[in-house]
Formats: structure tokens, C-alpha cells, sequence
């Protein structure tokens, strides 16, 4: 195992929440990007950013799931993800604003 995967955490929707109940979303987060990844029945769709790319990450909270939007500041369309757990999406900010501080030292 290289040092990047033992770095990486992944977290995945809630298959109680429209949209994931076959296929959950993934997001998964390194110290270089944090990607999306939407299965499908034959292959999967998935988005990423750098983490030097990231300009913010929204979090919006329900009762029990959280919804996380992470913009970047290239421009491109911001990764969404709705049915996560809201430590989850807490953990997901986290580490997020750790990597960037990391590679800004």
C-alpha cells in the first residue's frame, strides 16, 4: 500500500436518500483531490478537484442527513453529494481544510 491510499477516506451516501438506494455516491478525499463518484448499472460517473482547488465547502443539515457541496475556484461546476451523515460531512470539511493547510506550509 502506498502512503496516498493509507491518506485517503471515503464516505458514502446513505441508501435511505433518493438517488442512492442501488448506487450510493462516494466522495472520497486525498491530500491531492477530493472526487465524486456516482455508480451506475455498467460504470460509474465521477468529478474531482484538486484540494488546491477548493475555494469552499457548504454543508446543509436535516434531521439526520447532510447535504455537501464543495465549490472550486477553477470555475468548474461544484461537486453535490445529499444523503451523508452529518459527521460524515463534518469529517469531509475537515480534512479538506487540513490538506489545504498542509500544502500551504
Amino acid at each position: 500500500m502506498n502512503p496516498v491510499d493509507s491518506q485517503s477516506a471515503t464516505f458514502s451516501a446513505s441508501r435511505w436518500t433518493r438517488g442512492n438506494l442501488f448506487f450510493p455516491t462516494r466522495i472520497t478525499v486525498t491530500p491531492q483531490h477530493v472526487s465524486r463518484v456516482k455508480p451506475r448499472l455498467f460504470g460509474s460517473s465521477e468529478e474531482s478537484i484538486a484540494i488546491g482547488k477548493v475555494a469552499s465547502v457548504q454543508i446543509s443539515t436535516g434531521i439526520i442527513w447532510s447535504n455537501i457541496r464543495i465549490d472550486s475556484s477553477g470555475g468548474s461546476d461544484p461537486i453535490t453529494s445529499h444523503g451523508h451523515r452529518k459527521a460524515d460531512a463534518q469529517r469531509i470539511r475537515d480534512l479538506i481544510e487540513s490538506y489545504q493547510t498542509a500544502q500551504r506550509k
